[in-house]
């Protein structure tokens, strides 16, 4: 199904850029996008950070899925090859969306220190080193899931990002993606990268707002997709996590000093609805990486809200259902927040 909305209208104008403490709107002139109408692992590395144990080689099973055993519960979602399928899906669907950028903070063509906090499969830490053959780029997470073979500017270290910092300083660019939605302390996490950034470097945190959302009468109020997004929110809210942080990362970051404070946001498409080609492919990718994160999350979910395993299945094979056969006209928000560390603190 193929919905007429005018573009201007499906962008709205709150893609947010700003300076300093101001923050301006643009409209979708801005955008300059009108097609969403719709219609090797590097283990000598560790030394240098100090010594680990050999444990966090190893893998934690439950429910049928492979978590990270280094801090087992730290970051609620697995590590096994469907979820790492699930992020490089997502890492092609960004790259889509954004038309192959894999970031839009300003660093200029001569970056000499990226990091990449919780880097997953390494799939973005590899492009940007890639890009850089002159960067020094690490990319750090607690699961040792990285490939062998990697350009030799780039190494991997195993850590969790909301420890004390422990990567050196200098950094020209913080890379934070899909990450802060399902971990305790996002603001310490930018706090302390606000510490260990140049003067003048830059911080970009990509991720979703964790809102389904529809422009037309075409999605159903009682949706079991809403009602995932909804129960997730508050389920991760006992654990101190904030599912929607995305859509107010403005605050955290002046809070914690950062200037030059800016956002695109794209609307991500779910399933084959829009118009343009393009985004018709997003959109596939995306509605496969929605069921995955539904079985992947369901686990943690259900007993968080005291529901039983009874009741899981049955939701679950409900929205897996809706997710295949909906016709609905749904998105996500997507964000890309920079901010700059002052050149004189």
């Amino acid at each position: 199904m193929e919905s007429n909305l005018d573009p201007d209208d499906m962008w709205g104008s709150d893609t947010i850029v700003g300076s300093g403490s101001e923050i301006a709107v643009a409209g979708p002139e801005d955008m300059q996008d009108d097609e969403f109408d719709t219609s090797d692992f590097d283990t000598s590395s560790i030394n240098m950070f100090g010594s680990v144990s050999s444990s966090i080689y190893r893998h934690s099973y439950e429910n049928g899925r492979r978590y990270h055993k280094y801090r087992y519960g730290t970051y609620p979602i697995p590590n096994d090859e469907t979820e790492q399928n699930r992020e490089d899906m997502k890492h092609v669907a960004m790259l889509e969306l954004t038309r192959g950028k894999n970031f839009f903070a300003p660093i200029g063509d001569h970056p000499q220190k990226i990091i990449d906090l919780g880097t997953g499969t390494g799939t973005w830490a590899i492009e940007v080193a890639d890009m850089f053959p002159a960067a020094e780029v690490v990319g750090c997470d607690l699961s040792p899931i990285q490939p062998l073979w990697v350009p030799s500017n780039v190494r991997f270290i195993i850590d969790d990002i909301e420890d004390e910092w422990a990567h050196g300083d200098n950094w020209d660019l913080v890379h934070i993606r899909q990450v802060f939605p399902a971990i305790q302390d996002p603001p310490g996490v930018c706090r302390q990268s606000f510490n260990h950034l140049n003067p003048g470097g830059w911080i970009e945190v990509q991720d979703f707002g964790g809102i389904l959302k529809c422009d037309d009468d075409t999605f159903r109020t009682d949706s079991m997709l809403t009602q995932f997004y909804d129960m997730t929110t508050e389920a991760l809210s006992k654990r101190g996590i904030r599912w929607t942080i995305a859509n107010n990362m403005d605050e955290v970051l002046k809070d914690i000093g950062f200037v030059n404070i800016a956002c695109k946001r794209f609307k991500i498409p779910i399933g084959i609805w829009p118009k343009a080609k393009r985004l018709r492919l997003v959109g596939l990718y995306m509605k496969s990486v929605f069921g995955d994160l539904i079985d992947a999350l369901a686990p943690i979910v259900f007993p968080l809200l005291s529901k039983s395993s009874q009741q899981m299945e049955e939701f679950v094979t409900k929205a897996q259902d809706e997710l295949q056969t909906t016709t609905a006209h749904i998105y996500l928000d997507y964000f890309f927040w920079y901010a700059q560390r002052p050149l004189a603190d």
